[in-house]
């Protein structure tokens, strides 16, 4: 059969519409989606005939069951929520891929209570006029780092560039070669500060920067002194940095404002937890910092946000800066923000409230604890599996404490008779999704970042794959 005569035993449409198994379909899922899906196979299929050499065509049969199946796959798929629920056991705590911080239960029935319902977003309830939605989060902020005002955007890249925009348009900023960071996504603090129109004036070198190179590059033009946190890497070795209070000590003499971006922006001193040394916000407030930026979704473990703070006349300025329209946060954002920093009102048990600093500062005690469950469940059933529990490493993440390592247990998976790539796969495409790592031909999964809820999905999609694919 040649290729023309071929394509003229397509099914069409209306044939398709009329097979059992997808009338089945029609009832759940909506009529365009389906009939969307077999044109689309269809169109599939007569691309692959016109493309088959004459030896394949001999061979070549059109199975209606095949498109069916395919046409349900697809549409269910479609239908489905794409953005969805995952269990992370890769060990990595603000996992950028997976959301990064995690919201708290705590907070979990006034954020969908607000959010599902009308709100006082933007109402003075007071005087029944029109208010402000960065009114429900300045006096937390506020009362929290000790600034005198405080501004939210939509991420920390926002906070930067609205800040740079505000106080430095057309004018330089200067800042140190060791703190040009990538903040992720390929985008750099100088490609920010390009699009603020604030002109980049780079001191020292990589490796040092002296306050006699501050000095050195101030000029009438200057419009602030900036310091980035380099949160996501560290220099180490040979390295020399000018300090913040040695900073802050300049700009007050020679007249100009220092802007610090903290990145992370941690609430708590994360040290009496035996973590390393990370500045926290207040200290930069203390500190005399003009105005501070930094996330919300990372180690603060709110919504995604950047968060402006610092002197009001400043901030002030920013309130009126066209910019702030459009990168202002919605009330999901502002919600979900508002109910975590009001878990920072009382700083004594904040950390067991929030998932991050939660998993960040979980004891090895505890971990061992847990993790000896899960071995237990996940042995109970393993069937073909090899399981094994050992000591690894699991990291913070999104940027955040590069090089701290926190001990942890991981279970080990692998079989002889199961290919370790389809298992990952398998449970990768499970149907809650559970996210592994592969490492020296073995599927490990680190217990800081499982939840004990999740213990029995974990087993059940273990036994699952494990019986539905062979090496």
């Amino acid at each position: 059969m040649n290729g023309i005569n071929m394509l003229s035993t397509l099914p069409s449409i209306d044939e398709m519409l009329c097979r059992e198994s997808i009338k089945e379909l029609l009832v759940e899922t909506p009529r365009n989606v389906v009939v969307r899906e077999i044109r689309s196979a269809i169109s599939d299929l007569r691309k692959r005939i016109l493309k088959l050499n004459e030896e394949e065509k001999e061979n070549f049969s059109i199975n209606l069951d095949k498109i069916s199946n395919q046409v349900i796959t697809r549409s269910i798929k479609f239908t489905n929520m794409n953005l969805k629920k995952v269990i992370n056991a890769t060990g990595v705590v603000l996992h950028t891929n997976l959301g990064r911080a995690l919201l708290s239960n705590e907070i979990k029935e006034e954020v969908w209570d607000i959010a599902s319902s009308y709100s006082t977003l933007e109402m003075d309830i007071a005087t029944g006029k029109r208010g402000s939605r960065y009114d429900h989060v300045v006096e937390l902020l506020k009362f929290i780092t000790g600034a005198e005002d405080a501004l939210v955007v939509n991420n920390n890249a926002a906070a930067v560039l609205l800040t740079l925009s505000t106080m430095a348009k057309n004018r330089e900023v200067i800042v140190s070669r060791g703190e040009l960071v990538e903040i992720g996504g390929s985008f750099r603090i100088p490609d920010v500060m390009e699009q603020s129109n604030a002109k980049l004036v780079e001191i020292g070198a990589t490796n040092k920067t002296h306050l006699k190179d501050y000095v050195n590059a101030v000029t009438d033009n200057t419009a602030a002194l900036l310091k980035v946190h380099t949160s996501n890497y560290k220099i180490v070795g040979f390295t020399d940095e000018v300090s913040l209070k040695e900073l802050v000590k300049l700009g007050r003499e020679i007249n100009k404002p220092v802007i610090e971006d903290l990145g992370s922006g941690v609430l708590i001193d994360l040290r009496k937890y035996g973590i390393t040394y990370e500045p926290t916000v207040q200290e930069s407030v203390q500190a005399g910092v003009d105005v501070i930026t930094f996330s919300g979704d990372k180690l603060l473990g709110a919504s995604q946000a950047g968060i402006i703070v610092g002197k009001k006349c400043y901030i002030d300025k920013m309130k009126k800066n066209p910019l702030t329209r459009a990168l202002r946060v919605d009330k999901l954002t502002m919600v979900a923000l508002e109910a975590t920093l009001r878990l920072y009102l009382n700083m004594d048990d904040v950390v067991s409230k929030i998932p991050t600093l939660r998993m960040i500062t979980e004891s090895t005690k505890s971990i061992t604890r847990r993790s000896e469950i899960l071995f237990g469940m996940i042995k109970q059933g393993s069937g073909r599996l090899t399981i094994n529990m050992t000591d690894d490493f699991s990291r913070v993440g999104g940027g955040s404490l590069p090089l701290e390592k926190l001990p942890t247990k991981v279970i080990v998976i692998s079989s002889s008779n199961i290919s370790t790539t389809k298992l990952e796969e398998g449970l990768r495409n499970y149907k809650i999704p559970i996210i592994t790592r592969i490492q020296g031909n073995k599927i490990i999964m680190d217990v800081r970042t499982i939840d004990e809820k999740d213990y029995k999905v974990i087993c059940e999609a273990l036994d699952t794959v494990a019986h539905s694919i062979r090496r």
